[in-house]
C-alpha cells in the first residue's frame, strides 16, 4: 500500500536485454547462464544457478548479442559462445511448448483433429485454437480463434504438434482454458520470435490476437 493509502499494483518482473538495452517483462525474454566450464548456455526454466543474463526472444537481438560478443561483457568473463546458440535456442523452445501441449492432452485439457476442435469450438471449451504452420491455409480458414487475445498459435510445423499426441502429424489442436493453454501462449510467443521462415519473417501466422 503506498503512502496515500492506496494499494499499489503489481507489476511483472522485468529485465533489460543486453542486446537492444530495453527493459521489459522478463516473460519476454530469454534467461542465460554461464556454465562451469565458460560455456553460455540458456535456462529457459529460470532455475539453473548463477547471474542470469537476458535477451529479448527475438532472433535478431539473439544474433545481435553473439555476433557482438556482448555475453562476455554483460559476464565481465571470458565466455564460450555455442556457434549453434540460437538454433538451440529455437529447438528447446519447440520442445518446452509441445511437452506443454502433451501435458494438456493428458489432462484432458486438449483435443486433436478437425472434428474435434470444431466441436470445442462450438462448445466454447476451447480457449486456445493450434494449427500447424505447414496445414492447408484453406482449411485452417474453416475454423475461427476462440475469442480473445492470444486465442491462436500457429507456430509449430505439423510434425511438432504431432508429437505432442502421440501421432505422425497434426494440423489442428485446441486446448481448454487454465494455467497450462497460458504457458502455452507465452513460449510460443518466445518461439515466435526465434523461429523464421525464408522471407525473414516469423514462421506460419505465429500467435494471432483478435
Amino acid at each position: 500500500m503506498t503512502r496515500g493509502g492506496h494499494i499499489k499494483e503489481r507489476t511483472a518482473p522485468e529485465r533489460r536485454c543486453i542486446a537492444t538495452g530495453e527493459v521489459q517483462p522478463k516473460a519476454g525474454l530469454i534467461r542465460f547462464v554461464v556454465a562451469p566450464d565458460g560455456r553460455i548456455v540458456p535456462d529457459l526454466l529460470e532455475k539453473l544457478p548463477g547471474r542470469g543474463i537476458w535477451v529479448t526472444a527475438d532472433r535478431g537481438a539473439l544474433d545481435k548479442a553473439v555476433g557482438k560478443k556482448l555475453f562476455g561483457r554483460a559476464a565481465k568473463q571470458s565466455v564460450v559462445v555455442p556457434e549453434t546458440l540460437t538454433a538451440d535456442v529455437e529447438r528447446q523452445l519447440a520442445a518446452r511448448v509441445i511437452e506443454l501441449i502433451a501435458l494438456a492432452r493428458k489432462a484432458g485439457q486438449a483435443v486433436a483433429g478437425y472434428e474435434k476442435v470444431k466441436s470445442w469450438l462450438m462448445t466454447g471449451e476451447a480457449a486456445l485454437l493450434i494449427q500447424a504452420s505447414d496445414g492447408s491455409g484453406r482449411g485452417k480458414s474453416k475454423l475461427s480463434n476462440p475469442p480473445g487475445k492470444g486465442t491462436y498459435i500457429g507456430v509449430l510445423t505439423a510434425r511438432e504438434l504431432g508429437l505432442a499426441f502421440g501421432r505422425e502429424h497434426v494440423i489442428h489442436c485446441a486446448l481448454a482454458g487454465g494455467g497450462l493453454s497460458r504457458r502455452v501462449v507465452e513460449e510460443a510467443s518466445r518461439l515466435k520470435g526465434l523461429r523464421k521462415d525464408d522471407g525473414g519473417s516469423a514462421a506460419g501466422k505465429g500467435t494471432k490476437t483478435t
